[in-house]
């Protein structure tokens, strides 16, 4: 998915793709897992599969089909160390507004991709979940993206969430709207909607924030793309074209957020405080 031709700089970057051998990734993958702060929910909005085609001479097609590789080794990279919950910005729904080809063909490339893989996220006891207007894809791709929602359902490892035909501001007011109605059936009062009633009320009740958001392709914004979710995630730009993104580069990302200090509008010292209370609680609900 592409969501824009030029980075905030005004220039189209090119895709910048560090090459690493199998012992620095392995030894990064330990690094990261020693570490122990992974997050447990990472989204990811996956741009430049375009303009990686293009600057190969090659039809947008084939950066749509490389991509397609890399959600392959990124899925099963999350599911290796542990991470919980990958979401993939697959289709938004402003995608819809590109040529009817381009469309057509991100369509049939996603229908032979459950097709290909679904045995594969199966054995690797991925669950399958969408967010977004699914009903809007074609009724075979459609049909297809169920059986896999269908066939996963009780698997326990990686949520792979895929936004299909997804817009947050349209997730947004279609929760308005259901709370409303609601209202209106005196299930609630006004005074009652708050942030944690509201959140049930998204696509995403069910999941966790996500802790970090990576971007590819070196653009800086977030493409109405989990606007309410994401309100304390950490955002992680690489100029790293999708097609190029792999292993290596998530278990990069993972490392640079396991640097940060999440402080949800406390202060350091607060943050550093409250640490070793969370440790003695452990401790005490292991006596328990």
């Amino acid at each position: 998915m592409s969501h824009g031709n030029h980075n905030h700089s005004g220039v189209s970057p090119k895709s910048v793709s560090k090459k690493w051998s199998a012992s620095e990734i392995e030894k990064l993958k330990t690094e990261i897992l020693e570490h122990g702060n992974l997050p447990y929910h990472i989204a990811i909005i996956m741009d430049g599969n375009g303009r990686w085609a293009q600057q190969r001479g090659l039809p947008r097609v084939a950066g749509h089909n490389e991509g397609v590789k890399s959600v392959r080794d990124v899925v099963e990279a999350a599911g290796e160390i542990g991470v919980k919950a990958l979401t993939l910005y697959a289709f938004s729904q402003e995608n819809w507004k590109r040529p009817t080809w381009e469309v057509s063909a991100l369509m049939k490339l996603l229908m032979r991709t459950i097709h290909n893989e679904l045995n594969n996220l199966h054995k690797q006891n991925v669950r399958v979940k969408t967010i977004g207007h699914i009903e809007l894809l074609p009724a075979d791709t459609l049909k297809q993206l169920l059986g896999a929602v269908e066939k996963t359902k009780h698997n326990t490892g990686l949520i792979l969430n895929l936004a299909l035909s997804y817009s947050a501001r349209i997730e947004i007011i279609d929760a308005v709207k259901n709370i409303a109605r609601d209202v209106q059936h005196h299930k609630f009062s006004v005074d009652d909607i708050n942030e944690m009633l509201f959140t049930k009320y998204l696509n995403t009740a069910d999941l966790p924030e996500p802790d970090l958001v990576i971007r590819t392709s070196g653009e800086f914004r977030v493409s109405n793309f989990l606007l309410w979710q994401i309100a304390y995630s950490e955002i992680y730009i690489t100029d790293t074209f999708w097609p190029d993104f792999r292993k290596a580069h998530l278990f990069d990302a993972i490392r640079d957020y396991q640097k940060r200090e999440r402080r949800f509008g406390k202060v350091s010292e607060q943050v550093a405080a409250e640490k070793p209370k969370k440790a003695d609680s452990k401790k005490t609900a292991a006596v328990k």
